[in-house]
């Protein structure tokens, strides 16, 4: 009987306490899973039955539930409220106006965000984890998501483990699952029947589980358990739950809360006030609420999700995959990048070169080991094996793989056991300076010679000579084994004798250069973190133009305290010999010291970097652990590319910034100058319905800010949140605004002798004028004729304007509570707004001009307009 899906999947309850203690026929009769794999119409019935291999965390609302929930606002409720009053008092206009408002920005709200979600996941989608699994048959390549029990999958090394299941075959499979044991070290698995009380995860080596990491060798796997029934289902919380906020994200929120607060201070005061001086009630309780509405960046959210999935679809146009939307800000800040050497500076086609005996002569018999070697090498194959298979096509069909020590990154090489005619050999490659290190012996010719310090150190010499020449090298070895021994341990690589060197050449990258300068004039500065030794890196750096700062390597960093460590990574701009536990220490430090720190890595041994960085970068081409580790995706691995995305990054982060600058000016100003006027005016400045059309006209015209165009300056830096620079632009710049309102209030009151409705027309048509045609001096730290803005956005602006102007002479007039002004009215008006622009734009480039004595111009600026 086939397992039947339940709350925790396809599990097994009943039969074992694990599936894993199950003989592995039994759970294979279960599933009616063989070798073959699954048929397509099988797989498709049981993803009906199980659902997708996903955890719950990642599933999105339905779009009606997601709608709904934005009526929960509280400020929301209260105009809900509000609309109950006024039809409960016979106040019909008013209720109607009142609903379709909320309606209308709620809906604007929702639709936008819907859409930049939807195109968010899309791309994620594009990127998702794929498994190689068997169906009908065949190996074919499916998004992990599609996998259900009883599908058989192909694991090798770089690969995650997409679910969990039963190891059917194996060759030296070992993984890396201290993410769900926390065991330090790969653990190797291989098919077995396990004894029944073998029911910890630790000891389930027939086992492999979701969210595991292939270190090497490979393997096939019987899923058993699938999306929540796997074992990390239960910790799907932890495992799954977004990073920590970026600093852009914890601004933009102590922003919101932070206006919030001074609504609720100010919208009380207003109310004590009028309540006081004996105003009706519910006129107003319904202003104060409008009041509210008015001050709260109710639109920050959508501003923010918008313009960040704008910016995610720009940058895939740019080949730039975002896993992550949040890091788009981080890309933007970002001014260290830490990549390797290959792939990024070098093209990445390495080619085997040479191979040389300890004398630097030509040898066969270099090339013969160093095949065999790659050739029986199953587990985190390079792009140095594949060089050597590559070079020359040698027959191994005398030869008979027996074991293998797979590839550490601490032991930085591997061995292959293999025998030929009864002789049993341990073939050694790796990097020089360790195999040098376990090397007792020397090959010359067909005698074999003790590796005296003298020959020690001519060896040294020739591999110093290869590496200062541009080559990336490594060291060959061998040692003779007993026949009998069947089984290779890392202890075996002692006592060898060194045959000669394997020389590889992979050539700069054409581009690396002009994109190195491009990157520095944009602020961005980059440090090369490798595993090959200084001189191949130096020769490197020097044909693609990087200047060597300073260099640290591996065994330099390791006598560094932390603190010494960042003192001495800020100086450095090259890292050699590093292992991954020396990368993320390097990126932890250039953190501390205040860096905005992005990582390009593509490996099995780059995941923890990926994951400490500000930003995770990898490419299309790296293993699955590097892509889920990211926060982006590289569609090339180039650095124009990356160059690309950073501009975009820059880009999105200062429309965001155009908002909340819009708001601290502007916007806010008006609401403050209404409260105030409403204190000492006879009547409300404006009615609530008035307030509230004014902030959905206003949001109406901030919608198309994502679209806009950002100045070509602006880009050349990078940018990070800066709350103290907010708070002095808002200091600056809204009095501006408060002074122009009280002038309109004295010409409205002195010169046309107002009643309240032509007050309320003109402040309404004033107040909208100053805030949505502000944008055009507020966008650009230049002069704003110089600085065009995105024809959406000056449409949006100018045509709210216009609606602010026409409303009164149209027949919703009288229901909105305006009437027609006359001429001379909207003439000075049109004359303050002017004037109102220009002063603004005074005040700004006074406001820059401190700004720029106060501290170097470099980061926390506003945005800048574009070209």
């Amino acid at each position: 009987m086939l397992l039947r899906p339940g709350r925790e999947g396809p599990t097994d309850q009943g039969a074992a306490p694990v599936f894993w203690t199950r003989p592995l026929t039994d759970l294979q009769a279960q599933l009616r899973g063989d070798a073959e794999g699954l048929s397509t119409s099988e797989a498709v019935a049981r993803r009906a039955a199980y659902g997708a291999n996903t955890l719950v965390t990642g599933r999105r609302r339905a779009w009606v539930l997601d709608y709904l929930a934005r009526f929960r606002n509280p400020l929301v409720l209260l105009l809900l409220g509000a609309t109950i009053v006024s039809a409960v008092l016979h106040d019909v206009t008013s209720a109607v106006v009142i609903a379709l408002i909320v309606i209308g920005s709620v809906t604007l709200d929702f639709v936008q965000e819907r859409r930049a979600g939807n195109a968010a996941e899309r791309l994620r989608d594009s990127v998702a984890l794929r498994a190689l699994v068997l169906r009908d048959g065949n190996l074919v390549s499916l998004p992990a998501i599609e996998l259900v029990p009883g599908d058989v999958v192909q694991l090798s090394a770089g690969d995650l483990v997409p679910a969990d299941g039963r190891v059917i075959d194996a060759r030296d499979f070992f993984i890396d699952q201290a993410l769900l044991t926390g065991e330090s070290f790969p653990v190797e698995k291989r098919v077995a029947d396990l004894a029944s009380d073998a029911v910890e995860l630790a000891a389930a080596e027939n086992t492999a589980f979701m969210g595991s990491s292939v270190v090497s060798g490979s393997a096939r796997l019987l899923i058993v358990r699938t999306g929540r029934g796997t074992y990390v289902g239960d910790i799907a919380a932890s495992l799954r739950t977004e990073p920590p906020p970026t600093a852009f994200e914890i601004g933009t929120r102590r922003f919101g809360y932070l206006i919030l607060q001074m609504t609720f201070v100010l919208v009380l005061f207003v109310v004590a006030v009028n309540v006081a001086i004996q105003r009706p009630v519910l006129e107003t309780v319904l202003f104060a609420v409008a009041l509210a509405v008015g001050l709260t960046p109710e639109l920050l959210p959508m501003i923010v999700s918008v313009t960040l999935a704008r910016g995610a679809l720009r940058m895939a146009q740019k080949k730039v995959i975002v896993k992550r939307l949040a890091a788009i800000q981080n890309l933007g800040s970002m001014d260290l990048l830490c990549t390797d050497k290959t792939g990024t500076l070098t093209e990445g086609a390495i080619r085997l070169e040479r191979h040389l005996d300890v004398g630097g002569r030509d040898s066969a018999r270099v090339l013969l080991l160093a095949y065999l070697n790659s050739t029986f090498e199953s587990g985190l194959r390079s792009p140095l094996d594949d060089a050597i298979l590559a070079h020359e096509n040698i027959s191994v069909a005398d030869w008979r793989k027996i074991d293998e020590v797979p590839f550490g990154f601490e032991r930085r090489r591997v061995s292959v056991l293999v025998e030929r005619e009864g002789e049993r050999l341990l073939i050694v490659k790796g990097a020089p300076e360790d195999v040098l290190r376990l090397a007792v012996s020397y090959e010359d010719g067909d005698s074999v010679h003790p590796l005296d310090e003298t020959a020690r150190q001519t060896a040294f010499g020739q591999f110093e000579q290869l590496s200062r020449a541009g080559f990336r090298v490594l060291a060959v070895a061998w040692r003779k084994v007993p026949a009998a021994q069947t089984h290779a341990v890392v202890d075996d690589e002692t006592q060898l004798v060194l045959c000669g060197f394997a020389a590889f050449l992979d050539p700069p990258k054409v581009s690396a250069g002009p994109a190195l300068q491009e990157l520095q004039r944009r602020g961005l500065h980059v440090k090369v973190l490798t595993g090959d030794n200084e001189w191949v890196t130096q020769q490197v750096c020097a044909q693609v133009g990087l200047h060597v700062s300073g260099i640290l390597t591996g065994a330099q960093i390791d006598k560094l305290d932390d603190r010494a460590l960042a003192v001495q990574a800020q100086r450095a701009n090259v890292f050699c010999r590093v292992s991954p536990q020396q990368k993320s220490r390097i990126l932890r430090a250039l953190r501390r010291r205040g860096h905005v720190v992005g990582f390009l890595g593509d490996g099995v041994n780059d995941a923890p970097s990926l994951h400490d960085a500000d930003v995770g970068i990898s490419v299309d081409s790296a293993v699955d652990v590097a892509k889920e580790a990211a926060d982006m995706i590289l569609l090339e691995r180039d650095l124009g590319v990356l160059r690309d995305g950073v501009v975009e990054g820059r880009r999105t982060f200062a429309n965001v910034m155009k908002y909340i600058m819009m708001g601290t000016s502007s916007n806010f100003g008006n609401m403050f100058s209404m409260a105030g006027a409403s204190l000492f005016l006879p009547f409300l400045p404006m009615l609530p319905v008035q307030v509230l059309l004014n902030n959905l006209l206003y949001d109406l015209s901030e919608v198309p800010l994502p679209l806009d165009r950002v100045d070509a300056d602006y880009l050349r830096r990078p940018h990070d949140w800066d709350p103290g620079f907010i708070r002095r632009f808002m200091l600056t710049l809204g009095p501006v605004s408060s002074l122009f309102d009280v002038i309109t209030f004295g010409g409205l009151l002195y010169l046309f002798h107002a009643s309240e409705a032509l007050f309320r027309t003109g402040w309404f048509i004033e107040s909208m004028a100053t805030q949505t045609l502000v944008i055009f001096v507020i966008r650009t730290r230049g002069a704003p004729w110089r600085s065009r803005p995105h024809p959406w956005l000056a449409a949006a602006a100018l045509a709210v304007a216009g609606v602010a102007v026409l409303l009164p002479f149209t027949p919703l007039a009288p229901m909105l509570g305006f009437v027609a002004p006359p001429v001379e009215l909207l003439l000075l008006i049109a004359a303050l707004v002017i004037v109102y622009l220009c002063c603004v734009e005074v005040v700004k480039r006074w406001f820059y001009r401190r700004q720029a004595h106060r501290r170097p111009a470099h980061r926390h600026e506003v945005p800048a307009a574009s070209r």
